[in-house]
């Protein structure tokens, strides 16, 4: 363990990017719950890497303009797919969610087959390289958070099957190129997961509770340990909600049995 490893220019924007990612995945994760599409995420987040992937392929600068535009346009004719899927075909939703899913995430593979640095690419897609994110890189995402939230809380967006689904597509777009596709699905359902059984008001705030003890300690614990910072700030993630589903009763009086 090495003290001298935390490192707040490093440490600090890697916690501001969890606490972006975490202002629009809590409340967008219990309305996935709700609705019961769990693996949703997944899906959209691995269509969006299958855009990201793609665009690399052609040479573009990662962070450019071009990646941006493949990588959100992939996402959202996964949505428009989705939301079809939702509105006609309810009973096999969650299995054709699967199957695009795995079709994302296999032509990802096959992109980067001839790519000698594919498994490395393909690692930070799903891992992600949080502790290498820039104050300058979550400026962008920052703005686009806050018109998420504006329209989320504001015009009630979420009630528009479609509109769920477009809003749902970009946020996970933005998040996956920060964390990495297994942070924004654990950040998006273990905290939705370990309070459903609140109120209303009260999921919210204990889930961004939760979210960030867990990115706080997981980034600790990496950089003290040198341990993957996506990785352990999943296992973060479960181990604090595991902790918090059991004091919940003690912690809120007035929930729900």
């Amino acid at each position: 363990m090495n003290l001298d490893s935390l490192d707040i220019s490093i440490v600090g924007p890697a916690f501001v990017a969890g606490l972006l990612v975490l202002s629009t995945h809590v409340p967008l994760g219990r309305e996935v719950l709700r609705r019961g599409i769990i693996f949703i995420d997944l899906a959209i987040a691995q269509i969006a890497g299958l855009g990201i992937i793609a665009a690399d392929s052609f040479g573009w600068e990662t962070h450019g303009w071009e990646v941006q535009l493949v990588a959100i346009t992939a996402a959202l004719l996964g949505a428009v797919v989705l939301n079809q899927v939702e509105k006609r075909l309810p009973d096999i939703e969650e299995a054709l969610i699967g199957v695009l899913f795995v079709l994302a995430a296999t032509g990802g593979i096959l992109l980067l087959s001839n790519n000698p640095h594919g498994g490395e690419h393909l690692k930070d897609l799903l891992v992600g390289q949080i502790l290498w994110v820039s104050y300058q890189q979550l400026l962008p995402v920052a703005v686009l958070y806050a018109v998420v939230l504006a329209a989320w809380f504001g015009l009630r967006i979420k009630q528009r099957r479609l509109g769920f689904y477009g809003l749902f597509a970009i946020t996970v777009t933005a998040s996956v190129q920060l964390v990495g596709v297994y942070l924004v699905f654990a950040s998006l359902i273990i905290p939705a997961l370990a309070t459903r059984l609140l109120t209303e008001k009260q999921r919210l705030w204990a889930g961004y509770a939760i979210g960030l003890l867990s990115y706080g300690l997981g980034l600790a614990a990496s950089a003290l340990f040198d341990l993957p910072s996506g990785a352990i700030i999943v296992w973060m993630l479960a181990m604090i909600a595991v902790i918090f589903a059991s004091f919940r009763k003690h912690l809120f009086q007035d929930s729900r049995p």
